[in-house]
């Protein structure tokens, strides 16, 4: 089955609501303000740096300085696309077991992230430095807002900028049996034993129904 995982930046006015509808498994990582997360009669308080996980309909109240938030959103194939900043397509197997990751990882200056493949895929947001991501015999260079996708299979050479910390938000969806778990592998044994410099703030790791499925 086909699904999408796309990403909107929004942008909130101070006492500013955004009302989110049914039928999306959300990520929603807020870099900068506060924001309240309404949904079932519960409310999550959520500064700068959190990230909230949301399966339903939902209202996002920004505070007293308003709030900037990257949205990730795993849906059905076909739904809604205005204000994104980017998606991807997706097939998944609906009988097998999924969760959702969200996670910031973070390299100091001149970090590197050796070639390496992962178990699912996913979007990344870059909000602080520079990267270049080389895959495919190619190479792009990100900077601050820029957002691309990795398919989990290709494999990935990331050099972080060489003058200052670089760090982005991912959100992927793996398999259920990485909850807790890493899911990089490394391509070359070389590579395998030296230092991993990145570092690593998961948000979320939650189990899932596929969109448009039953829990």
């Amino acid at each position: 089955m086909t699904f999408v995982l796309r990403l909107h930046a929004d942008r909130m006015d101070a006492g500013a609501t955004l009302d989110l509808a049914a039928g999306a498994v959300r990520a929603v990582y807020v870099e900068a303000g506060h924001v309240n997360a309404a949904a079932f009669g519960t409310v999550a308080s959520l500064a700068a740096n959190s990230a909230w996980f949301g399966a339903s309909m939902a209202s996002l109240h920004a505070g007293a300085e308003g709030a900037r938030l990257l949205r990730f959103e795993f849906v059905a194939a076909g739904q809604g696309r205005g204000g994104l900043l980017t998606s991807s397509e997706l097939s998944f197997d609906p009988k097998g077991e999924w969760l959702l990751r969200c996670d910031r990882v973070e390299f100091p200056p001149g970090g590197i992230a050796y070639r390496h493949t992962h178990q699912g895929s996913g979007l990344r947001c870059l909000v602080a430095g520079s990267i270049r991501i080389e895959t495919g015999g190619g190479g792009k260079d990100y900077g601050l807002g820029q957002a691309w996708f990795e398919n989990g299979v290709d494999p990935v050479l990331a050099r972080a900028s060489a003058r200052e910390t670089t760090a982005f938000i991912r959100v992927m969806v793996l398999p259920r049996a990485v909850l807790g778990k890493s899911s990089i592998r490394y391509v070359d044994e070389a590579d395998k034993d030296k230092p991993r410099v990145q570092r690593y703030q998961i948000y979320i790791d939650q189990p899932i129904a596929l969109p448009g499925s039953a829990p």
